[in-house]
């Protein structure tokens, strides 16, 4: 008996969202896309926004906390962020609804989960990344992460499976029509990590347990899904290990599920 799944329903910076689910309940985790639309993706994966337990901020940029506040208000759902993040979108969450503060290093247990949170060095308040552990597994939900901090290469092996962000493609960044500010916020470490960036993590995680991964978060100006995938995909063909499940998270619809 599996003992969670999880998918992305949007990814991107057009909005991220991510769907995990259990026997006991399910979460949310970020709604950087309209409420009516994240409710639609849920119930194309199988699940209902009444079964959802608890929905959960990483971050308060608007492509992942935009319906937040709504989807709090409208389905009595709890909302979990840091204290930084509910400075950073408090007026969008609106005054009606009342986050439930957790500090960066924190356990929580919500719908069956133990979801341990770690503080990233994204150019914002207080985010954070996510593992989420049930039954002994764990999946990591790895995005906007600035760099790829040390404790990332040791937390990987220890994951079954993980959401990482595989945002740019170098070459193209550097090339590409962006603003030479934004180019260097990007590439900063409080910034975004690379698809080879992104491998080079999945190498790691590979010297351990990790056995499945989506590639989210790309950039619809500075990557391409083929080019994030043959990156990740040379690292898991040379490693010798088979079976391995690589999903490419789409930007507008979901992914496929993967089951823990």
């Amino acid at each position: 008996m599996s003992s969670f799944s999880v998918c992305t329903l949007a990814s991107g910076s057009s909005g991220n969202a991510i769907y995990a689910q259990s026997e006991d309940g399910a979460l949310i985790i970020d709604a950087g896309i309209s409420g009516a639309a994240l409710i639609r993706a849920i119930e194309l994966m199988g699940g209902h926004i009444d079964r959802v337990d608890g929905l959960i901020l990483t971050h308060s940029h608007s492509d992942h906390s935009q319906s937040a506040g709504v989807i709090a208000r409208r389905h009595g759902i709890p909302l979990f962020m840091t204290e930084g993040s509910f400075c950073g979108c408090k007026q969008k969450i609106g005054r009606s609804v009342s986050p439930r503060i957790f500090r960066p290093g924190m356990v929580l247990a919500i719908g069956g989960f133990h979801i341990h949170t770690i503080r990233t060095p994204h150019d914002c308040r207080e985010p954070v990344a996510l593992i989420l552990e049930r039954n002994g597994k764990r999946c990591g939900l790895l995005t906007d992460l600035g760099h790829p901090f040390k404790e990332l290469c040791e937390l990987m092996p220890t994951l079954d499976a993980v959401v990482l962000e595989s945002n740019y493609d170098h070459q193209m960044l550097v090339d590409g029509h962006y603003p030479p500010n934004l180019k260097k916020r990007i590439l900063s470490d409080n910034g975004h990590i690379s698809n080879t960036e992104a491998a080079s993590l999945i190498e790691c995680g590979l010297q351990g347990k990790l056995k499945a991964a989506i590639l989210s978060h790309l950039s619809e100006q500075n990557n391409l899904p083929e080019i994030a995938y043959a990156k990740s995909s040379e690292v898991i063909k040379n490693s010798g290990k088979k079976d391995f499940i690589l999903h490419i998270a789409p930007r507008h619809t979901p992914s496929p599920m993967i089951v823990i």
